[in-house]
């Protein structure tokens, strides 16, 4: 039973990290006065992203699961440790990236944001974690911490931007370092 809880609460730490991602590009977002009927199509296509692109990627980890055996875990676990470095140093970065979140750039929004999720699928996939129910919770985290992200940034003016990507960098490389070091 504590098995169970345990993956649950790890499966929840990598949602609300993977989430991050999406709230810190939303605040940006709600900066530009959306409506409240945009803001819900735009968490929406996010989440329905950040269920899509796991998919694919556990799938792919399931593959390779099979043919490299017990080295899964160790490319699992820098998988992992590179996704976080990559969020965490993108926190530094000087570039902003404005993404119209309308059409094709509402696509393009999304897919960006969840090319990290593939990762952390091809990884999850290796290590044999319950599909189902980690891409309902990826999507599900991912559209709320979007609304949420969009929401305040009507109300504030950019506090938490940074410091999000830098937490949920901070949560993947500890995931990865767990699954590393067991």
């Amino acid at each position: 039973m504590s098995g169970y809880i345990g993956e649950i609460t790890a499966l929840l730490f990598i949602a609300f990290a993977l989430g991050l991602d999406a709230f810190s590009v939303s605040l940006g977002l709600g900066m530009q006065r959306l409506r409240l009927k945009r803001i819900a199509l735009i968490g929406t296509v996010i989440g329905i992203f950040h269920i899509m692109m796991p998919f694919i990627g556990i799938v792919f980890g399931k593959l390779i699961s099979e043919q490299i055996g017990h080295l899964t875990t160790v490319v699992g676990a820098f998988l992992l440790i590179g996704i976080g470095a990559q969020m965490f140093f993108s926190a530094f970065s000087d570039q902003i990236k404005i993404i119209q979140p309308i059409g094709t750039g509402l696509f393009l929004l999304a897919l960006s944001l969840s090319v990290d999720s593939f990762s952390v699928g091809l990884s999850l996939g290796i290590s044999g974690i319950k599909t189902a129910f980690s891409l309902i919770l990826f999507g599900m985290i991912s559209a709320v911490l979007s609304w949420i992200g969009m929401l305040i940034g009507k109300k504030v003016h950019g506090y938490l931007g940074v410091y999000s990507e830098l937490l949920g960098g901070s949560i993947l490389i500890a995931f990865g370092m767990r699954l590393l070091f067991g």
